[in-house]
Formats: C-alpha cells, structure tokens, sequence
C-alpha cells in the first residue's frame, strides 16, 4: 500500500494550502496527519476515522480541517491562517484498525510533502 501526499508549498503567514494524501485505492478505519519540524520530533497533526469522526492537536484547531473523499480514497488537510511554526514535512498515515494515531503513526505510512510559511 502507498500513500503519496501532495499539495505543499510555499506561503506566507496568513495563507492556505491544502495538502492531498492518495491511498492507491484502498480504504482504511483511520487516516491522519503528522509533520516534522527541522530539529524537532514529528508531531500528531489531525486523524479522521471512517465514520467521520475527527480530532487535531490544538496548536492548529479552529485552523486546519480534515476530510475524506471516500470514493475517491483521497484524503485532504485544508490549512488556513498559517503560521511560520507550521512550517514541516507533513506525512500522512493510515490502518486498517481503529488504531489512535495521537499516540503512534498508523501501519501504513507516505513520504511527505514540504510546507513552508514565511512571516
């Protein structure tokens, strides 16, 4: 199984990127997001379970939004009002059980796409 994120770039403070994460097809019970800053430890971002259910680590509550296509298998992280501390490869992750992403990635794990926000 591959999963491929796209959609990063490069914007300035305040900006919106929408990040896409293919899934080759496949459906699982969780997929989600995480992002490693330079120097730091990679970071749970936002996880959405089949039945739509949804949670984000608070730093970006109220400013990014999680979503599924679920015909399409793609999932996708909308990022508004962002900030130059969001700046980080962000992955996105996937299993096939109702595993919680906020304390470990899932099974299933795709390279990453850059985000860079600049002040």
């Amino acid at each position: 199984v591959q999963l491929q994120a796209s959609g990063g770039g490069s914007v300035q403070a305040g900006g919106s990127l929408r990040l896409s994460c293919a899934t080759s097809g496949r459906s699982f019970a969780i997929m989600g997001w995480y992002r490693q800053a330079p120097g730091k430890e990679r970071e749970f971002v936002a996880f959405i379970v089949s039945g739509g259910r949804t949670d984000y680590v608070n730093s970006v509550k109220g400013r990014f939004t999680i979503s599924s296509d679920n015909v399409k298998n793609v999932m996708y992280l909308q990022m508004n009002n962002l900030k130059p501390e969001d700046t980080a490869v962000y992955y996105c992750t996937a299993d096939p059980l109702a595993v919680d992403l906020r304390v470990a990635p899932g099974r299933y794990w795709g390279r990453g796409t850059l985000v860079t926000v600049s002040s």
